[in-house]
């Protein structure tokens, strides 16, 4: 059968359990067909009142991580009431899946959305594979819809269409074989990929369905799903070729108004977009002292614009937790929510809907965020997911590529990082032969930077071993590496850039390699952060007029994540991938004997 015929029958199965897609909605039954309600009283699931609960379960950001995200990476951070933290060990689709599944227990009608971002820069487990074991994972666990997310862009549209409908990778083929040795054809997402404010530049039409409606029994709640605007500032340029990304805003209110010209009143954004919580804690209350107070970044304007006829947010891209209440633009508090990122939590929301109205009532809508903790049976179906899938990649991923003597850390809310500064130390090494680039020095984008390196691993490896799937976890996206010339005046304009423009509400810190120095003075705002006199290289300091060679994947070569400088660059020499130059470094400069040690970190000071 073909991806598309495959794409066709899950639909018809769809509609038939009570879920309408875009397709459909021309075909619906008239409004109240299906209801029956006595039009008075509360339902509680049961489906008689005028009002009726349904649950929203949500999640985002799961990047392909189907096994426990190691170290930091996998816990999540809890307030006592006592003012006092403690960490849990949190995430893994075995658990996650336990979790969703106890959660939709007497709930009669229960939906589960996410907001994007489901895949991309994904461990081994998954990437290996082009995600195909997260779209599947994602089927088990009964996702109803999600919208895209940048890093659904990572490998270009086509590659987004062949996880939507299905079909074998264009270039690898299939992965699996039937039990008669043939060809096992990947079938696809059975929900759909929403991507209302994505559109082809010639056509002007969604590339993907702009919405879905859900329904049963006469409930009808409708999902519009966008991706952040600035998602071409932050995903190689080759892979969004040909489209374009609205304004979130603009394209939800649209969205908003065709939904309700369809006589569905009820209406949940999915948007990949957030905000940052003034607590690290995902239990924190983000309503203190008022509603929305506890909360900052692009979201909470987006929150503020988006048409009131949007009865609640799910959000994501910051990897935070928050689950606020941000007033739109009539003043009435709205819930806005997300589940930090990699499956550590779950959102329940409980959504009152009025059957004679057809909206959501709004001053009943209760939300919070639920730990996916690891102290619960594993779902035997993700068990054998990941076992099948692990036996696939094992002769691959647990090939040693070098030794360690600790853990090499990778701390998103520190300026410098050893591991950022392990990788560009390779990158740079793998790049400075005449023949190779011949480069001074390295940057590394640190959002490139996925996990650090655990010392000592569980199972049945040594301590101390780095394998394959571990380095590959690190940096999965294998971008190719290049090596440009740069003068003095553009490189201090690149690190101004980090914390100035795009980049200054939340500062982009470069990962530099060894022997390249500076000053960040947070006391200060912009770019005047960056001391300049404080930039050197080998001691020396940066000449303005001088050129220099600069190592720096593809990425930020095309201007990636802010750094438009980086697009000026001349004598662009292409090597080998990131993950090759880190595998050849580990091979270089570690043996079991001879770990590699962490890297020193003190190339950037860090003035507060």
């Amino acid at each position: 059968m073909s991806a598309t015929s495959h794409q066709k029958r899950r639909r018809v199965l769809a509609a038939a359990a009570g879920l309408t897609t875009v397709g459909a909605l021309v075909a619906a039954m008239p409004a109240g067909a299906h209801d029956r309600g006595n039009g008075h009283g509360h339902d509680h699931g049961y489906g008689y009142g005028r009002t009726v609960d349904v649950q929203l379960l949500s999640f985002n950001d799961l990047h392909g991580n189907l096994q426990p995200p190691a170290g930091s990476a996998g816990r999540v951070t809890h307030t006592n009431e006592d003012g006092t933290t403690r960490t849990i060990d949190a995430g893994g689709a075995e658990y996650l899946a336990t979790h969703l599944r106890e959660a939709r227990k007497g709930n009669r009608y229960s939906i589960t959305a996410a907001a994007g971002d489901m895949v991309g820069a994904s461990p081994m487990l998954s990437g290996l594979f082009h995600d195909e074991p997260t779209i599947e994972a994602l089927n088990k666990l009964k996702l109803d819809v999600t919208s895209v997310g940048n890093h659904e862009f990572d490998e270009g549209a086509k590659e987004l269409a062949r996880l939507q409908y299905g079909g074998c990778h264009p270039v690898e083929g299939c992965y699996e074989k039937k039990a008669n040795g043939k060809p096992k054809t990947f079938r696809g997402a059975d929900f759909p990929y929403l991507a209302a404010n994505v559109t082809n530049e010639k056509s002007g039409r969604p590339v993907l369905d702009p919405y879905f409606v859900w329904e049963k029994n006469g409930v009808k709640i409708g999902f519009i799903g966008v991706t952040l605007e600035g998602t071409p500032d932050i995903v190689s340029a080759e892979g969004i070729k040909g489209l374009k990304f609205g304004d979130e805003i603009e394209t939800i209110n649209k969205y908003t108004k065709v939904l309700e010209r369809k006589g569905v009143k009820s209406i949940v954004a999915l948007l990949h977009e957030g905000g940052a919580p003034a607590s690290a804690s995902y239990n924190y209350n983000c309503d203190s002292p008022g509603p929305g107070d506890g909360i900052s970044g692009p979201i909470v304007d987006i929150a503020k614009k988006v048409s009131p006829q949007v009865d609640a947010l799910v959000t994501g891209h910051t990897h935070q937790a928050y689950a606020c209440s941000i007033p739109d633009p009539s003043g009435k508090p709205r819930t806005v929510t997300s589940a930090a990122s990699f499956g550590k939590l779950y959102t329940d929301t409980t959504l009152t809907y009025d059957r004679r109205t057809r909206d959501i009532v709004r001053t009943s809508v209760a939300s919070a965020n639920h730990v996916v903790t690891r102290d619960v049976p594993k779902a035997a179906d993700m068990t054998q997911l990941i076992d099948r899938w692990n036996t696939l990649a094992a002769p691959i991923a647990n090939k040693p590529v070098g030794y360690i003597s600790a853990d090499i850390e990778n701390p998103a809310d520190a300026p410098e990082r050893p591991a950022g500064n392990l990788i560009a130390d390779a990158q740079l090494e793998g790049m400075a032969p005449a023949d190779k680039g011949g480069a001074q020095l390295a940057l590394m984008n640190p959002g490139g930077i996925r996990a650090g390196l655990v010392h000592k691993a569980s199972g049945s490896e040594g301590d101390g071993v780095v394998t394959y799937g571990e380095a590959f976890t690190v940096q999965p996206f294998t971008n190719m590496m290049t090596a440009v010339d740069l003068t003095g005046a553009q490189l201090i304009t690149t690190l101004q850039q980090q914390v100035s423009g795009p980049n200054q509400a939340a500062p982009k810190i470069l990962q530099v390699s060894k022997g390249f120095t500076y000053t960040l003075d947070m006391t200060k705002t912009g770019a005047d952060r960056i001391v300049t006199s404080s930039v050197k290289l080998n001691g020396e300091a940066i000449d303005p007029a001088k050129t220099y060679r600069v190592a720096m994947n593809e990425f930020l070569a095309g201007g990636g994540d802010g750094f438009a400088v980086l697009k000026e660059h001349k004598n662009k020499l292409v090597g080998a991938s990131d993950l090759d130059l880190l595998n050849a470094y580990f091979a270089a400069h570690s043996t079991p004997a001879a770990p590699l040690a962490p890297p020193a970190t003190g190339r950037i000071t860090v003035v507060k």
